[in-house]
Order: structure tokens, then C-alpha cells, then sequence
């Protein structure tokens, strides 16, 4: 691991940072979201330019780069508020896991346009009593000739009204001991049984958060992703991809929030000094600013050793950079707001507006608490408490 990044690294970096500058916060999502509209353009963009799909195979047109890279595409957005939560689970989810473990069918018919933009595929996990216990899911999938059929209610799933499929998480019946084990079922949104319902959330966002019902979704044979047995394994391919990401963004987040502070710091004049001149501004500024790059390179370290096969290491790695991110923007976006005093909380600025967006990153996509409980067990060896 370097910390020093390659020519091609910083290039994209670049190339992300122009494009996001072009549908930045104030002028393009922000609007966007207060009219419950998703950022359709930009989406589309950042696929045409490849950098969705930058860590998808080249052969499947693919980018052929690691999470690395779609992390560092992930906070080049979000550090002009432009990030695009569906980046989380297409690609990064969805897209790792069918790379994996799907059929030579599934990654021909899904990568590419996974790659490009063209297709949305989301993540269908939680469940309204299962909560972070995923051995208590109850969405079923029993045989039927050579059909599935699938029953079940998922809650809080993002972005099923942009997508073509929700990659569901169900259980199948083992007849030989009569237990339920996971297995992965693509289900194409205009199937015949899949409803979902609108939550309505109180956030400012331009992504919506959806109930499904699957009422006897019936789905050949192929739409089991890789094997029955396997889909453990599969499940967990894509839990620190998913870390990863969600600290990339909450990351690029807390560099938005330091960016418009010090930007305000400086032109705002008190008593014949520009209030950044004052400690009181500045060091608590410092004081995010650091903590910010602290979890920056425990991301870099999770994404590192996730690309060099290294899947316990990378556990560890992004959960706690998970955690790290989330704490470090949401204190970066509170005293962006207290810099600039009553102008933090107009519309004009901006920032009121990104409050619940950022304490996002405390609960999804796994609770604060649940990183503890994993670093607890995993990293300090004490008992399970659950």
C-alpha cells in the first residue's frame, strides 16, 4: 500500500472533480432534491465518461480497476455534493457481487450496462423485523418446477423507481435438515407480484426509500445468482464494498462542508479581521479537517486491501472507516453551519439542508452500534453480545 497515488489515480480524480463542479450542490442537486427529482444528468454523465463502472471488468466494458478507484470516484462527487447514492449499490454491491458469483449469463446481460449507466440495479436486504440480524430474514424462495417463487416485504430499499432490478437477499428451504439458508434472486421490477410503496421520508434527497412486497414473484431458474449453496459468501462479497462507499461519500461530504466554512471564513469580516483569523473559527475547523483525513486513510487501507484479496483485512478496515467518516462529516457539517452563524441555517447557503442527509451516514448502510459490536468481537476478542 502507498499513499501515494498514480498518475491515473490523480487523473481521474480530476476528471471526477470537473465533472462534479458542473452539477454541484447549490445549482444542481439541491434543486433537484427539493423537487424529489433524481440526478438523472449526471448520472447518465458519469457513465458515459466510464466512471461507474471503473471497477467492472474491462471485458464486460468495464473500467478494469478496483474499489479503490470507485471510492475515489465516489468522494470527488461528494465533495461538491454531488454524490450519487445509487453508486453504492449498482456498481459497488450489485456490480461486485454478479462479478463474482454470477453466471457467464448474468455478467453478459448486467455488467455492461451496470458499467455505462444504462441499467440500475439495487439492494434488497432489510427487512421490517430482522433489522441488522440478517439470519432472521424472512422473504422465502421455494422451487416450483424449474421456477422460483419468492414471498416477502423489504423495507428502506433506495432507488427502486430509477432501477430495472432489485438484487433481493431471501432464503430457501434445505429439505435435507428443514433450515433456511440465503440465496440472491435478481427480480425485475416490472415483475408480476412486485409492489413497492413510497416511504415518506423527512429528508431533503433526490433518491426515495421504498417498501416492497413480493407476493409469489415467480423467476426462472436464472435469475439465482451463482450457486445456491455459495450465497453466504456472496452476500458478505458485497458488505465492504458497501463500507467502503459509504464512507467515501460521507468523506466527500465533510470536505463540501470544511470547503463553504472556509470560503465564509474568509470573506466574512468582524471587528476589521476576517473571522477565520479568530481560533475560535479556525481550530475547530483544523480539528475536522483532521479528523477527516484520519478516516480518509482508513478508507484508502479498506479499499487497498480489498483489491489485494485480503477480505478479513478489509473487514476490519472499513467498518472502522465507516464509522470514522460518518462521525468526522457530521461534525464537519455542524461547524460549517456554526461558522457561519444565522446564515448557515438560510436557504441561501444551503447547508440546513444537508443535516439529515449527513446523519445518514450514523445509521445505514450498518449501524454505528454494529461496528462497535463487530471491532469489539473481531478486534479486541471480547465476547459476542448478541
Amino acid at each position: 500500500m502507498s499513499f501515494i497515488e498514480t498518475e491515473e489515480q490523480i487523473a481521474l480524480r480530476s476528471a471526477v472533480a470537473a465533472l462534479a463542479a458542473k452539477y454541484n450542490y447549490r445549482d444542481y442537486v439541491l434543486p433537484k432534491a427539493r423537487a424529489n427529482e433524481p440526478l438523472t444528468e449526471l448520472w447518465d454523465e458519469a457513465g458515459k465518461l466510464g466512471f461507474l463502472g471503473v471497477n467492472l471488468p474491462e471485458e464486460y466494458g468495464g473500467g478494469g480497476a478496483g474499489l479503490y478507484e470507485l471510492a475515489l470516484v465516489m468522494e470527488e462527487l461528494s465533495a461538491q455534493g454531488a454524490g450519487l447514492l445509487l453508486m453504492v449499490v449498482s456498481p459497488a454491491i450489485c456490480g461486485t457481487i454478479i462479478t463474482k458469483y454470477g453466471t457467464d449469463e448474468q455478467k453478459q446481460q448486467w455488467l455492461p450496462k451496470l458499467g455505462d449507466g444504462s441499467a440500475k440495479m439495487v439492494f434488497g436486504i432489510t427487512e421490517p423485523d430482522a433489522g441488522s440480524n440478517s439470519h432472521q430474514i424472512t422473504t422465502t424462495a421455494r422451487r416450483d418446477g424449474d421456477d422460483w417463487i419468492l414471498n416477502g416485504r423489504k423495507i428502506f430499499i433506495s432507488g427502486v423507481d430509477q432501477a430495472e432490478a432489485v438484487l433481493i437477499v431471501s432464503r430457501t428451504e434445505d429439505h435435507k435438515t428443514g433450515k433456511l439458508k440465503p440465496a440472491l434472486f435478481i427480480v425485475p421490477t416490472d415483475a408480476e407480484g412486485f409492489h413497492k410503496t413510497p416511504q415518506e421520508m423527512d429528508i431533503i434527497e433526490p433518491d426515495h426509500q421504498f417498501t416492497l412486497f413480493l407476493d409469489d414473484v415467480r423467476l426462472p431458474a436464472n435469475a439465482l445468482v451463482g450457486k445456491e449453496d455459495a450465497a453466504l459468501m456472496q452476500l458478505f462479497a458485497g458488505l465492504n464494498p458497501e463500507r467502503v462507499m459509504g464512507a467515501a461519500m460521507a468523506i466527500g461530504l465533510g470536505r463540501y462542508a470544511i470547503d463553504r466554512a472556509v470560503e465564509y471564513a474568509k470573506e466574512r469580516t468582524v471587528w476589521k479581521a476576517p473571522i477565520g483569523a479568530h481560533q475560535g473559527i479556525s481550530h475547530p475547523l483544523a480539528q475536522v479537517k483532521i479528523e477527516l483525513e484520519l478516516a480518509k486513510l482508513m478508507m484508502r487501507k479498506a479499499a487497498t486491501l480489498y483489491d489485494n484479496g485480503d477480505e478479513m483485512g478489509a473487514a476490519e478496515a472499513a467498518n472502522m472507516a465507516k464509522y470514522a467518516a460518518a462521525e468526522a462529516s457530521i461534525k464537519a457539517l455542524d461547524q460549517a453551519i456554526q461558522t457561519h452563524g444565522g446564515a448557515g441555517l438560510t436557504k441561501e447557503y444551503g447547508l440546513a439542508a444537508m443535516l439529515a442527509a449527513s446523519r445518514i451516514g450514523r445509521i445505514a448502510p450498518v449501524s454505528r452500534e454494529m461496528i462497535l459490536n463487530f471491532v469489539a468481537q473481531y478486534s479486541l476478542g471480547l465476547p459476542k453480545s448478541y
